[in-house]
């Protein structure tokens, strides 16, 4: 069996937003991804991080201590890891001014910012549904 990208249309030659994605592209869970949506989800996977990108996304910067007040919900170990995990992906830079005590600034990448349309989206998408009458 196939993995599925959500929307994505049957092989029947349906046209739709994904149309461009071969079946090829969809690979069973526990291989490397080459769907763009498994791609894009390995990136914002986990609990917290697509708020910890938001972050990002609004200040362009930011040390621990700032992410970790704007987020008082994360513990210190979750932060880390989010902060590890952008990290390794490209999303964002990690960089340390020299002297005692060391100081950290976390910077968003290119990469990083060119995923602003897709945390956009899931704020549009959210507050429709905060908003929905029911």
């Amino acid at each position: 069996m196939t993995h599925q990208t959500v929307g994505h249309a049957p092989s029947g030659g349906q046209d739709g937003p994904l149309e461009d994605c071969p079946d090829s592209a969809l690979v069973p869970p526990g291989r490397e991804a080459r769907c763009p949506v498994d791609i894009t989800l390995a990136v914002l996977g986990g609990r917290w991080t697509p708020l910890v990108l938001r972050e990002f996304l609004r200040r362009g910067e930011a040390t621990y201590s700032e992410l970790s007040a704007a987020l008082p919900t994360l513990s210190d170990k979750v932060l880390s890891e989010r902060l590890a995990q952008l990290t390794a992906a490209g999303v964002i830079e990690r960089h340390r001014s020299p002297g005692w005590p060391p100081r950290v600034r976390y910077t968003l990448t290119g990469q990083g910012r060119a995923l602003e349309p897709v945390v956009h989206s899931m704020w549009e998408w959210g507050t429709a549904r905060r908003d929905a009458p029911g």
